[in-house]
């Protein structure tokens, strides 16, 4: 079980974002982004994004800096992924 970042490298909002995912459960994950103080509303169905600036304030709480790739083969693995099938309602 744990909470996985990924490097920051979307630009939007004049800031770089990046991932933050569980690899075992959504609840890990909420639990996570509460205590992290990252708002609901950086939830995207299966990650939150976080700006860089907030980067060291998670690895202190404990999230692990993986590479994207193997933050979505973990997240796949967890079968936690949203599909874009899935994000857009097609099968």
């Amino acid at each position: 079980m744990a909470v996985l970042i990924d490097p920051p490298l979307w630009p939007n909002h004049g800031t770089v974002w990046g991932h933050l995912v569980s690899d075992s459960s959504l609840d890990e994950l909420h639990d996570f982004a509460r205590r992290a103080g990252i708002p609901e509303r950086g939830f995207d169905l299966d990650h939150y994004d976080y700006p860089i600036a907030r980067q060291q304030q998670l690895l202190d709480l404990g999230a692990t800096l993986v590479s994207t790739r193997d933050l979505v083969l973990r997240l796949r693995a967890s079968g936690l992924r949203v599909t874009n099938a899935e994000r857009f309602g097609r099968d």
